[in-house]
């Protein structure tokens, strides 16, 4: 009888965790692209930033100055 009333081991409730993570606000980022440029992508995401700097760069020497019309608002 004295099994029956001993406690179990195992643990009576389970412990969650929940990691809350601030979000990026969307109309800073297009404010930073629009006046930076793929520098004010940094902001929004690093690996895209790199790319379109590439992107610029070489559209830049190609068209004397003047791809940056397309490529800067992109």
């Amino acid at each position: 009888m004295e099994n029956a009333n001993q406690q179990s081991d195992q643990p009576t409730h389970t412990v969650h965790t929940v990691i809350v993570k601030s979000t990026k606000s969307v109309g800073v980022a297009l404010l930073l692209t629009f006046f930076f440029g793929p520098l004010g992508m940094f902001y929004s995401t690093i690996t895209g930033a790199i790319v379109m700097i590439v992107v610029t760069i070489v559209v830049l020497i190609f068209t004397f100055g003047f791809g940056a019309l397309v490529t800067w608002p992109v």
